[in-house]
């Protein structure tokens, strides 16, 4: 069995968007506000050289709240895979949750179990690519990231700093990171002295 590192989007991979007009940050709404952050890409290029699988693991309910249609989502999906691909990076699948219980569209207004902070997304994961849990890695940069990748066995990665107001709220949910590290490059970097003392143990 193969092992992943699981990356959340937003805040992982790609900025977060500050959006005036409902006054929240979110994900972007439009190909244009789609910027990655620094060194991500290369962070990728690192999980395919090392051989792990890179899959992306994220709620993505904007579609559901109508701040977008499926045709800009894919737009915006194919923008950072043209971005990755610039950097020698890729991912080896993407799994999204499009849900949310609030949602406006009807088709997409439910709860379900693949919406984190419930593991089904990595478990699905797990079955299609034949993935051991306990031995792959979540990326994540909120408490519901955390909970699942908690819940399925994963070694988890909190991008922040041990000061933040979130961390707090992790320690009170009784839901801690194995790491807390400011980007997803520096979890990669983790991830991969991790994976070199592993096998020189075996």
């Amino acid at each position: 069995m193969r092992k992943a590192v699981f990356l959340d989007r937003d805040g992982v991979i790609n900025r977060v968007v500050y959006h005036s007009d409902v006054g929240i940050l979110d994900t972007p709404f439009t190909p244009s506000q789609f910027r990655l952050l620094p060194r991500s890409g290369e962070a990728i290029s690192m999980i395919n050289e090392m051989g792990l699988y890179a899959v992306l693991v994220s709620n993505q309910p904007g579609i559901a709240k109508g701040h977008f249609d499926e045709e800009t989502f894919v737009e915006i999906e194919k923008k950072m895979e043209l971005k990755l691909k610039a950097g020698n990076a890729h991912l080896d699948r993407s799994y999204y949750c499009f849900h949310h219980p609030q949602g406006v569209v009807k088709g997409l207004r439910k709860r379900c179990g693949c919406r984190k902070p419930k593991p089904g997304l990595l478990f699905r994961a797990a079955r299609e690519l034949k993935l051991d849990l306990k031995s792959s890695y979540l990326v994540g940069d909120s408490i519901t990231d955390i909970q699942a990748g908690r819940e399925a066995g994963c070694v988890n990665f909190h991008i922040g700093n041990h000061k933040c107001d979130l961390c707090r709220f992790l320690e009170q949910k009784k839901v801690k990171p194995d790491f807390v590290v400011p980007s997803l490059y520096e979890a990669v970097r983790i991830i991969k002295k991790r994976e070199e003392s592993l096998q020189k143990e075996g």
